[in-house]
Protein backbone atom coordinates (compact mmCIF):
# COMPACT_ATOMS: atom_id res chain seq x y z
CA UNK A 1 0.00 0.00 0.00
CA UNK A 2 1.27 3.54 -0.78
CA UNK A 3 2.27 5.81 2.07
CA UNK A 4 0.95 9.36 2.45
CA UNK A 5 2.75 12.02 4.50
CA UNK A 6 1.43 15.55 4.91
CA UNK A 7 2.83 18.78 6.32
CA UNK A 8 0.56 21.70 7.19
CA UNK A 9 2.00 25.13 7.98
CA UNK A 10 -0.15 27.97 9.33
CA UNK A 11 1.27 31.30 10.52
CA UNK A 12 -0.96 33.85 12.22
CA UNK A 13 2.05 36.12 12.64
CA UNK A 14 5.80 36.30 12.05
CA UNK A 15 8.73 37.21 14.28
CA UNK A 16 8.85 41.03 14.41
CA UNK A 17 12.53 40.88 15.36
CA UNK A 18 13.25 39.30 11.96
CA UNK A 19 10.91 41.53 9.96
CA UNK A 20 11.84 45.01 11.09
CA UNK A 21 9.12 45.33 13.73
CA UNK A 22 6.31 43.97 11.51
CA UNK A 23 4.46 41.00 13.01
CA UNK A 24 2.19 40.31 10.03
CA UNK A 25 -0.78 39.42 12.21
CA UNK A 26 -3.48 37.34 10.52
CA UNK A 27 -6.58 35.55 11.82
CA UNK A 28 -7.33 32.28 10.06
CA UNK A 29 -4.03 30.68 9.06
CA UNK A 30 -3.71 28.33 12.02
CA UNK A 31 -7.33 27.27 11.46
CA UNK A 32 -6.48 26.54 7.83
CA UNK A 33 -3.58 24.32 8.87
CA UNK A 34 -5.67 22.44 11.43
CA UNK A 35 -8.53 21.92 8.97
CA UNK A 36 -6.25 20.72 6.17
CA UNK A 37 -4.54 18.36 8.63
CA UNK A 38 -7.92 16.93 9.60
CA UNK A 39 -8.79 16.48 5.93
CA UNK A 40 -5.46 14.75 5.30
CA UNK A 41 -5.78 12.51 8.35
CA UNK A 42 -9.24 11.44 7.26
CA UNK A 43 -7.85 10.57 3.82
CA UNK A 44 -5.17 8.32 5.32
CA UNK A 45 -2.16 10.64 5.54
CA UNK A 46 0.24 10.69 8.47
CA UNK A 47 -0.04 14.41 9.19
CA UNK A 48 2.26 16.96 10.85
CA UNK A 49 1.26 20.53 11.70
CA UNK A 50 3.57 23.50 12.32
CA UNK A 51 1.94 26.66 13.68
CA UNK A 52 3.23 30.25 13.84
CA UNK A 53 6.47 30.26 15.91
CA UNK A 54 7.21 26.67 14.87
CA UNK A 55 6.90 27.63 11.20
CA UNK A 56 10.60 28.36 10.74
CA UNK A 57 12.75 27.55 7.73
CA UNK A 58 14.69 25.03 9.82
CA UNK A 59 11.60 23.18 11.05
CA UNK A 60 9.78 23.16 7.71
CA UNK A 61 12.76 22.01 5.66
CA UNK A 62 13.57 19.37 8.28
CA UNK A 63 10.07 17.91 7.94
CA UNK A 64 10.23 18.00 4.14
CA UNK A 65 13.65 16.32 4.10
CA UNK A 66 12.51 13.62 6.51
CA UNK A 67 9.55 12.96 4.21
CA UNK A 68 11.88 12.85 1.18
CA UNK A 69 13.92 10.12 2.89
CA UNK A 70 10.83 8.14 3.87
CA UNK A 71 8.76 8.22 0.67
CA UNK A 72 9.35 6.07 -2.40
CA UNK A 73 7.88 5.86 -5.87
CA UNK A 74 4.09 5.54 -5.67
CA UNK A 75 3.87 7.34 -2.31
CA UNK A 76 2.49 10.87 -1.88
CA UNK A 77 3.47 14.10 -0.13
CA UNK A 78 0.85 16.74 0.66
CA UNK A 79 2.15 20.19 1.63
CA UNK A 80 -0.15 23.06 2.63
CA UNK A 81 0.86 26.59 3.56
CA UNK A 82 -1.32 29.35 4.93
CA UNK A 83 0.22 32.72 5.67
CA UNK A 84 1.68 35.79 4.00
CA UNK A 85 3.20 35.85 0.55
CA UNK A 86 5.88 38.25 -0.66
CA UNK A 87 8.39 38.89 -3.41
CA UNK A 88 12.07 39.60 -3.89
CA UNK A 89 13.75 40.77 -7.12
CA UNK A 90 15.09 37.97 -9.31
CA UNK A 91 18.74 38.79 -9.97
CA UNK A 92 20.20 35.56 -11.37
CA UNK A 93 19.46 36.32 -15.02
CA UNK A 94 16.92 33.55 -15.58
CA UNK A 95 14.01 34.31 -17.92
CA UNK A 96 11.49 32.03 -16.19
CA UNK A 97 10.13 34.87 -14.00
CA UNK A 98 8.40 37.25 -16.45
CA UNK A 99 7.73 39.79 -13.70
CA UNK A 100 11.41 39.71 -12.60
CA UNK A 101 10.45 38.67 -9.08
CA UNK A 102 10.71 35.47 -7.08
CA UNK A 103 7.58 34.83 -5.07
CA UNK A 104 8.14 33.98 -1.41
CA UNK A 105 6.43 32.21 1.45
CA UNK A 106 6.75 34.39 4.54
CA UNK A 107 7.88 31.89 7.16
CA UNK A 108 8.21 32.86 10.82
CA UNK A 109 11.90 33.75 10.65
CA UNK A 110 12.48 34.72 7.00
CA UNK A 111 11.06 34.73 3.49
CA UNK A 112 11.44 31.42 1.66
CA UNK A 113 11.87 31.63 -2.12
CA UNK A 114 9.53 29.66 -4.37
CA UNK A 115 12.62 28.08 -5.93
CA UNK A 116 13.77 26.95 -2.50
CA UNK A 117 10.48 25.07 -2.15
CA UNK A 118 10.96 23.49 -5.57
CA UNK A 119 14.49 22.49 -4.53
CA UNK A 120 13.07 20.69 -1.49
CA UNK A 121 10.54 18.93 -3.72
CA UNK A 122 13.41 17.90 -6.00
CA UNK A 123 14.87 15.82 -3.16
CA UNK A 124 12.00 13.31 -3.43
CA UNK A 125 12.43 10.06 -5.33
CA UNK A 126 11.08 9.87 -8.84
CA UNK A 127 7.53 8.61 -8.84
CA UNK A 128 6.56 10.25 -5.55
CA UNK A 129 3.37 12.25 -6.05
CA UNK A 130 3.86 15.80 -4.74
CA UNK A 131 0.81 17.94 -4.06
CA UNK A 132 0.87 21.48 -2.64
CA UNK A 133 -1.83 24.01 -1.73
CA UNK A 134 -0.61 27.55 -1.04
CA UNK A 135 -3.06 29.99 0.57
CA UNK A 136 -1.12 33.25 0.34
CA UNK A 137 -0.72 36.28 -1.90
CA UNK A 138 1.46 35.89 -4.99
CA UNK A 139 1.25 39.45 -6.21
CA UNK A 140 3.25 39.63 -9.44
CA UNK A 141 2.78 43.38 -9.88
CA UNK A 142 3.94 44.41 -6.41
CA UNK A 143 1.21 47.06 -6.41
CA UNK A 144 0.34 48.84 -3.19
CA UNK A 145 -2.84 47.60 -1.58
CA UNK A 146 -5.88 49.89 -1.55
CA UNK A 147 -6.15 51.80 1.69
CA UNK A 148 -7.96 49.98 4.47
CA UNK A 149 -7.73 46.50 2.89
CA UNK A 150 -4.25 45.48 3.95
CA UNK A 151 -5.34 43.71 7.11
CA UNK A 152 -7.62 41.43 5.05
CA UNK A 153 -4.99 40.28 2.55
CA UNK A 154 -2.22 37.76 3.04
CA UNK A 155 0.40 39.98 1.47
CA UNK A 156 3.55 41.22 3.13
CA UNK A 157 3.21 45.02 2.68
CA UNK A 158 5.25 46.24 -0.27
CA UNK A 159 7.24 48.89 1.67
CA UNK A 160 8.17 46.22 4.23
CA UNK A 161 9.15 43.81 1.43
CA UNK A 162 11.46 46.48 0.02
CA UNK A 163 12.92 47.29 3.44
CA UNK A 164 13.65 43.65 4.26
CA UNK A 165 15.08 43.00 0.81
CA UNK A 166 17.47 45.94 1.04
CA UNK A 167 18.58 44.76 4.47
CA UNK A 168 19.08 41.12 3.34
CA UNK A 169 19.85 41.63 -0.34
CA UNK A 170 23.21 39.84 -0.31
CA UNK A 171 21.67 36.87 1.51
CA UNK A 172 18.85 36.47 -1.04
CA UNK A 173 21.17 36.99 -4.01
CA UNK A 174 23.49 34.27 -2.73
CA UNK A 175 20.55 31.86 -2.43
CA UNK A 176 19.41 32.76 -5.96
CA UNK A 177 22.91 32.18 -7.36
CA UNK A 178 23.16 28.81 -5.61
CA UNK A 179 19.74 27.78 -6.88
CA UNK A 180 20.53 28.85 -10.44
CA UNK A 181 23.84 26.96 -10.41
CA UNK A 182 22.21 23.81 -9.09
CA UNK A 183 19.47 23.74 -11.71
CA UNK A 184 21.85 22.52 -14.40
CA UNK A 185 22.54 19.30 -12.51
CA UNK A 186 19.48 18.80 -10.30
CA UNK A 187 16.39 16.84 -11.33
CA UNK A 188 13.30 19.00 -11.40
CA UNK A 189 10.44 18.05 -9.14
CA UNK A 190 7.28 16.53 -10.61
CA UNK A 191 4.69 18.40 -8.57
CA UNK A 192 1.13 19.65 -8.73
CA UNK A 193 0.52 23.00 -7.06
CA UNK A 194 -2.76 24.83 -6.57
CA UNK A 195 -2.39 28.37 -5.26
CA UNK A 196 -4.95 30.76 -3.81
CA UNK A 197 -4.71 33.37 -6.57
CA UNK A 198 -2.92 34.55 -9.70
CA UNK A 199 0.47 36.26 -9.52
CA UNK A 200 -1.11 39.72 -9.74
CA UNK A 201 -3.86 39.08 -7.18
CA UNK A 202 -4.20 39.00 -3.41
CA UNK A 203 -5.42 36.17 -1.19
CA UNK A 204 -8.00 37.10 1.43
CA UNK A 205 -7.82 36.18 5.10
CA UNK A 206 -11.05 35.45 6.96
CA UNK A 207 -12.65 35.05 10.37
CA UNK A 208 -12.47 31.24 10.31
CA UNK A 209 -10.59 30.22 7.15
CA UNK A 210 -8.87 32.00 4.33
CA UNK A 211 -11.10 32.57 1.29
CA UNK A 212 -9.27 29.88 -0.68
CA UNK A 213 -9.03 27.24 2.05
CA UNK A 214 -12.63 27.80 3.10
CA UNK A 215 -13.82 27.35 -0.49
CA UNK A 216 -11.63 24.27 -0.95
CA UNK A 217 -13.18 22.68 2.14
CA UNK A 218 -16.72 23.43 0.91
CA UNK A 219 -16.00 21.94 -2.52
CA UNK A 220 -14.36 18.89 -0.93
CA UNK A 221 -17.51 18.50 1.19
CA UNK A 222 -16.04 15.93 3.57
CA UNK A 223 -15.02 13.70 0.66
CA UNK A 224 -18.27 13.89 -1.31
CA UNK A 225 -16.50 15.59 -4.23
CA UNK A 226 -15.97 13.35 -7.26
CA UNK A 227 -13.47 14.09 -10.00
CA UNK A 228 -9.77 14.67 -10.55
CA UNK A 229 -7.49 17.55 -9.57
CA UNK A 230 -8.35 19.65 -12.62
CA UNK A 231 -12.06 19.37 -11.84
CA UNK A 232 -11.35 20.08 -8.18
CA UNK A 233 -9.44 23.24 -9.12
CA UNK A 234 -12.21 24.28 -11.54
CA UNK A 235 -14.93 23.88 -8.92
CA UNK A 236 -12.93 25.85 -6.36
CA UNK A 237 -12.24 28.54 -8.95
CA UNK A 238 -15.88 29.00 -9.96
CA UNK A 239 -16.86 29.46 -6.31
CA UNK A 240 -14.28 32.22 -5.74
CA UNK A 241 -14.69 35.96 -6.39
CA UNK A 242 -13.29 37.35 -9.65
CA UNK A 243 -10.73 39.30 -7.63
CA UNK A 244 -9.12 36.04 -6.46
CA UNK A 245 -8.75 33.31 -9.06
CA UNK A 246 -6.94 30.16 -7.85
CA UNK A 247 -4.19 28.90 -10.12
CA UNK A 248 -3.31 25.32 -11.02
CA UNK A 249 0.16 24.60 -12.34
CA UNK A 250 2.58 21.74 -12.58
CA UNK A 251 6.34 21.53 -12.44
CA UNK A 252 8.14 18.74 -14.23
CA UNK A 253 5.85 16.04 -15.60
CA UNK A 254 3.47 14.57 -13.02
CA UNK A 255 1.76 11.43 -14.32
CA UNK A 256 -1.66 11.89 -15.91
CA UNK A 257 -2.95 9.13 -13.64
CA UNK A 258 -2.05 11.30 -10.64
CA UNK A 259 -3.78 14.39 -12.05
CA UNK A 260 -6.93 12.35 -12.73
CA UNK A 261 -7.11 10.80 -9.26
CA UNK A 262 -9.70 11.68 -6.67
CA UNK A 263 -8.01 14.48 -4.67
CA UNK A 264 -6.10 13.39 -1.57
CA UNK A 265 -5.92 9.74 -2.67
CA UNK A 266 -3.09 7.98 -0.88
Amino acid sequence: MPTGLSLHVGLNQVDPDRYGGWDGRLVACENDAHDMARLAHGAGFDDTTLLTSDGTVKNITAELRAAAKALKSGDILLFTYSGHGGQVPNTDGRDEEPDQFDETLVFYDREFLDDELHREFGRFAQGVRILAFLDCCHSGTGTELPGGNEQHARLMPVPKQQEIYQRDKEFFQEIQRDLAAGKSRARGADALLISACQDDQLASDGDVNGEFTGTLLKVWNNGAFRGGYRSFHHDIQRNMPATQIPNLFVTGAPADAFLEQQPFTV
